[in-house]
Order: C-alpha cells, then sequence, then structure tokens
C-alpha cells in the first residue's frame, strides 16, 4: 500500500462581543471588528441582513446601520441598502431563502475578505450562515444576535443551517464566525415570551456544566422571570462562556464524534417542534426536553429527588409550562411520535446513540439507550405535575 498521510492543525479565534449600541457611531466594537480584516486600499464590502420582524418594531435601525457605514475611515463600505428577511422558523423552511441570500452576495461582489453581517434571531443567523459557509467556500460572517436564545447560544456556536425533509438542521455546515457581537440594546423591544425563551440554554448548560451557575440562576429567577436587565445580561455573559468554552476546549468542536453533552435535552425538543409544526418556540421545547430528561434520569436511578425537584423547580420559576399535550402525539400505529426522535437524534450524530443525562446538578454523563416505558412514565408525571399544578392555580407566567 502507498499512502501519503499529514496532520493538518488549522487555529480559529472565536471571538464574542458585549456593547450596548453598535450601531452607534461614537461606538468602536463594529468598526475594530471589521479593521481587524486586515487589508490596505479601498475598503472591503459589507452586505447587512436584518431581520424583517426586528425592523418594524425598531424602526430606526436600518436607517441607524445606513449612518454607521457613513462614519469617515471606516474600513468597510455597504456594498448595498441593508436586506430584510424573514425571521423564525420561516427562514429554515426551505432553500429560497439561502439561494436568494447567495444570489444577493454574488450581485453585490462579496468575497473571501468581504463581510456578511447578520443580525437577527437564531434562525436567521443560522440560514445566512450556511450562505456565508457555501459562497466562495466561505465569507467572513459576522453575528449580531438579537434574541436572548441568539446571544447565550445559537448565535455564539459554530454551527449553521436549515431544516430539510421533516427534520431539523438536515443541510448546513459548521463554520467559526469571524466575529460575534452581543448588543444588550437589541433585545429592547423582544416580548417577555421570546426574552424568557432562552432562558432554559443557560438552565441547560448550568446542569451538565456548573452547579455555580445553577445556583445563580436559582438565586435570579424572580428577577429574570420579570426580565430584569441586570439579571438577563449576567445570564447572557454566563451562559455564552460555558458554551464557548466547551467549544473551544471540548475537543470535538465540529461534531465528528456522537458525544453532543450541549445538546442535553434536545433529542425530545427537535420532534416536539416538528410535531407541533413549530409553533412551540425552540425554548419552550427545549425546557420539555429537559423536564422530560430530568424526570427520566431520575426515574433511572441516576439522579437524586431532590436535585430533580430543583431543575423542574427553576424551570417553572423561569415561566416554563413542562407539559404539552404534543408530548403523547401518537402515529397511525398508536406509538409516541417522540419516539422517533431517537432514532432520529441517532441518524443525525452519525453513530450511536449519545444522550446526554444527569448524575447530579452540574455533572452530565451519557448513556446510549433509552428505555421507551421509562419516557412514558416520565411524561405522565410531567402531565400530572401539570394538572396539579392547574388545579393550585398556580401561575406557568411569571
Amino acid at each position: 500500500m502507498d499512502l501519503i498521510e499529514r496532520s493538518i492543525h488549522v487555529r480559529w479565534q472565536h471571538r464574542i462581543f458585549f456593547a450596548d449600541g453598535v450601531f452607534d457611531p461614537s461606538n468602536p466594537v463594529l468598526g475594530d471588528v471589521l479593521r481587524d480584516g486586515g487589508g490596505s486600499g479601498a475598503p472591503r464590502r459589507a452586505l447587512v441582513v436584518v431581520d424583517q420582524a426586528l425592523a418594524a418594531a425598531q424602526p430606526g435601525l436600518v436607517a441607524s446601520i445606513e449612518a454607521y457605514f457613513n462614519v469617515p475611515d471606516l474600513p468597510a463600505a455597504l456594498a448595498a441598502a441593508p436586506i430584510l428577511c424573514d425571521g423564525g422558523e420561516a427562514a429554515k423552511a426551505s432553500w429560497s431563502q439561502v439561494a436568494a441570500l447567495l444570489a444577493a452576495i454574488h450581485e453585490h461582489h462579496i468575497d473571501r475578505h468581504s463581510f456578511l453581517i447578520v443580525v437577527g434571531g437564531g434562525a436567521l443567523l443560522d440560514m445566512a450562515g450556511l450562505a456565508a459557509a457555501t459562497a466562495h467556500r466561505g465569507v467572513r460572517l459576522i453575528r449580531i444576535p438579537t434574541t436572548t436564545l441568539g446571544q447565550c447560544d445559537s448565535g455564539v456556536g459554530v454551527k449553521n443551517g436549515i431544516n430539510a425533509f421533516g427534520k431539523k438542521n438536515f443541510i448546513g455546515t459548521f463554520a467559526i464566525p469571524f466575529a460575534v457581537l452581543n448588543d444588550f440594546q437589541l433585545l429592547s423591544t423582544l416580548p417577555p415570551r421570546d426574552l424568557r425563551s432562552g432562558y432554559v440554554e443557560a438552565v441547560k448548560v448550568a446542569c451538565i456544566r456548573s452547579r455555580a451557575f445553577f445556583e445563580a440562576l436559582e438565586a435570579n429567577a424572580g428577577a429574570l422571570a420579570r426580565c430584569e436587565p441586570v439579571a438577563l445580561r449576567h445570564l447572557i455573559r454566563q451562559c455564552a462562556e460555558l458554551h464557548v468554552n466547551h467549544i473551544a476546549g471540548g475537543g470535538d468542536p465540529f461534531e465528528f464524534g456522537s458525544s453532543r453533552p450541549l445538546d442535553f435535552g434536545h433529542w425530545a425538543a427537535h420532534k416536539l417542534e416538528q410535531v407541533s409544526n413549530f409553533t412551540l418556540r425552540h425554548g419552550e421545547a427545549v425546557a420539555l426536553g429537559v423536564a422530560l430528561d430530568v424526570i427520566y434520569s431520575r426515574r433511572a436511578g441516576y439522579l437524586g429527588a431532590e436535585a430533580a425537584t430543583r431543575v423542574l423547580g427553576l424551570l417553572e420559576a423561569l415561566g416554563y409550562e413542562l407539559f404539552n399535550p404534543y408530548l403523547l402525539a401518537e402515529n397511525a400505529r398508536q406509538e409516541l411520535l417522540l419516539l422517533e426522535g431517537l432514532d432520529e437524534f441517532r441518524e443525525h450524530l452519525g453513530g450511536q446513540l449519545a444522550i446526554t443525562l444527569l448524575h447530579d446538578i452540574g455533572v452530565g454523563f451519557e448513556v446510549h439507550e433509552m428505555n421507551a416505558d421509562l419516557i412514558r412514565q416520565s411524561i405522565d408525571e410531567l402531565q400530572a405535575r401539570h394538572g396539579a399544578r392547574s388545579a393550585r392555580n398556580l401561575p406557568f407566567d411569571s
């Protein structure tokens, strides 16, 4: 056998900036990031994509973006007026928006030294990131997440993708963005339901990575339920750091293996989103998935009752309902549709099933099979808990 073999090592910088008012001309953060792109002579080109709903909620945003790029000596120039795109799961529903964005990248001559700047929620970042990663085999992507979920989880990750064949993120890439800019001011017009939707990703990562962070979330649960800014910023900052620490230090940033601890609760969440036709927010589905796996962990003998009670109590204190009828949806054979999520998760991982469960708060571990009867019992317990809570007239939405 004749063989040539070499190890290729690539060094990436993954940078997340935290700021207020990134499109304020007096704020240097975005300009400094663009300047880091190097080069000399004429300014680089920048194409900006904005979530259409955000632009409607903040009518001066597009004008602010255009005004920012008129600042003297800015190292990049707008290639065209900002492009408005649908956000939410509609952004990921088909290839059509990716194709439209690729056409704009082509039309406006965005090359590998230019910038695609995306301002929006996680779904829009996923879709536009796929276009950025595939145009010219990769143009420089700057993410500006505008939801709590995006700023503390999906927007600071390294994944891009759209849904296809009824499956979440079937088409996608791994690509580290040129930079992520978390602008807290862009959260100001989010309704409380959407602000709180991202909290569950903080609970998730605390459960598997940091007891101290979990205890901080417990201590701040009331302030977070009221969406108080100081508590919200602390959650976003700590959650983003824990996610990035895992990506940079976990040894498998592009998920070549089957281990995906950051997807605790997600095997069920992805299926619930599909079954609900995406009427469930991602964060709401993840809360259901985390609650299900916490009870499963306790019923399987892995997790103590006190720890399980604390996790469920925190989710409820943050305003999440821990039961939804979609958990009980069945196929034509009267089998739980949710169980199909296990096979889909296994296929998505590309290897043996790897599901993260809990030994304790802050201590996650993996199993490679799950018991269908225990899953059903866990769902029944969630339904009973929900019914008892409703009977006592306890609020689910603080």
